[in-house]
């Protein structure tokens, strides 16, 4: 912390710096006033035109050019005019070159106080805090887990108000084995964060396991608020297809993991959904291999196009979907997978669908649209590569050359 403070200092005292260079110049710029008020001439100018322009009105009135109404007129303006140049041409006398400079360490101090308040306010000391320890430990030949863990948890008596503090401290707790500690620190991190769907199925799993993987009512109410706020939720999804596994309703767990499997990015928590998928498979009497065979769909080689490459990193989502002809259904399969493995060849099946109701085992043809999402997020936005084909035959996978699909468009 002691750099950061010492940039802020130096930033500081340079923004005192400037604040202070009107006081360092007000001697040349008073002299430079007073110098020119003391030389200025333009009051005589104004009379000496005034003396040019009634003279030659005097000599119109002699000559008979005007009468003495005319006359009078006439001069009357000139004078107002002259009263009125005199009247702006007046200044107030000016103040000495030091007056006002008691105000200025005066305003510099409520600029250095308030910057201080206000990074205290709205600064992120407490993540660089966190940051640093963090570096300390993993710097340290000695360092580990439960020192860690010992720090942030002095940090989270020292910031109850900080998220990053509790979104550190779950996982730790999680990870030495204190489940109803990582519980209760998900709780006040729901508490700053405002109950966003993923937290909350953090929590239902934390809860659900805690439980025997029992539904719990307090478990049953997570699982409410989450379908309310994103039925996709993959963790939910994975929780649920637990419990129905362990009820031996092996088709449920089949569905819920495969929609759950759609809506993952890590690979190894796809790898271990798709392994409880076989098992479930096997205790229906299926065969997993058979079934991969034989299932009904798509593959689809998704390839990228060499001129867009540069507007997107490797690790951005990459939706592949099935869409129904008619558009009028939700999507019929989803693969998810990422820029940095394009191009790739993918398969999409029965096994990929969202919804039972819906699925590529009900249709001959489909739209297959493949899109880079750098939000993550399954609906598209501005701003998205996608390529698309239409009209595509659905049949047995190990049919024919995969569907080649190149992403080529921007979504707008």
């Amino acid at each position: 912390m002691t750099p950061l403070w010492i940039a802020f200092a130096v930033l500081l005292v340079l923004a005192l710096w400037f604040l202070a260079m009107p006081l360092r110049q007000s001697r040349r710029l008073h002299d430079r006033l007073a110098d020119d008020e003391a030389n200025d001439t333009a009051a005589e100018q104004n009379v000496a035109i005034f003396q040019r322009r009634l003279a030659s009105l005097d000599e119109a009135r002699e000559r008979g050019d005007i009468d003495a109404t005319r006359y009078d007129q006439d001069r009357l303006e000139l004078e107002r005019n002259l009263l009125d140049d005199t009247r702006g041409a007046a200044r107030r006398p000016l103040r000495s070159a030091g007056a006002g400079r008691m105000a200025v360490p005066l305003i510099m101090a409520v600029v250095a106080l308030a910057s201080v308040v206000w990074y205290q306010y709205q600064g992120a000391e407490g993540d660089l805090t966190l940051y640093a320890i963090q570096q300390d430990v993993q710097g340290d030949p000695d360092g580990s887990l439960s020192e860690y863990l010992e720090r942030v948890e002095a940090q989270a008596e020292r910031q109850p108000d900080n998220p990053s503090v509790w979104g550190e401290l779950f996982p730790l707790y999680r990870q030495s084995g204190k489940p109803a500690k990582a519980a209760d620190a998900l709780e006040h991190l729901l508490a700053l964060e405002g109950r966003p769907a993923p937290l909350l199925a953090q929590l239902a799993q934390i809860r659900f396991f805690m439980a025997d993987r029992e539904l719990t009512d307090e478990v049953r109410s997570l699982v409410d608020e989450i379908r309310r706020k994103d039925p996709r939720e993959p963790t939910m999804l994975g929780v649920m297809g637990i419990h129905a596994f362990g009820q031996g309703n092996y088709e449920t767990a089949i569905d819920r993991w495969r929609r759950a499997v759609a809506n993952v990015k890590n690979p190894d928590t796809v790898e271990s959904l798709k392994q409880g998928i076989r098992v479930a498979q096997q205790r229906l009497g299926i065969d997993p291999q058979e079934a991969q065979a034989d299932r009904h769909g798509v593959r689809v080689r998704v390839t990228l196009d060499e001129s867009l490459r540069s507007q997107v990193k490797d690790d951005t989502t990459v939706f592949v979907t099935a869409r129904d002809l008619a558009g009028e259904k939700p999507p019929l399969a989803v693969v998810r997978t990422t820029v940095a493995q394009l191009p790739t060849t993918v398969t999409l099946s029965e096994n990929d669908a969202m919804s039972p109701q819906a699925s590529l085992a009900g249709v001959d043809k489909v739209r297959l649209v493949v899109r880079v999402s750098p939000s993550g997020q399954a609906m598209p936005r501005p701003g998205d590569l996608f390529g698309d084909a239409d009209g595509i035959a659905v049949g047995s996978v190990g049919d024919g050359d995969p569907v080649e699909v190149t992403i080529n468009r921007t979504f707008k």
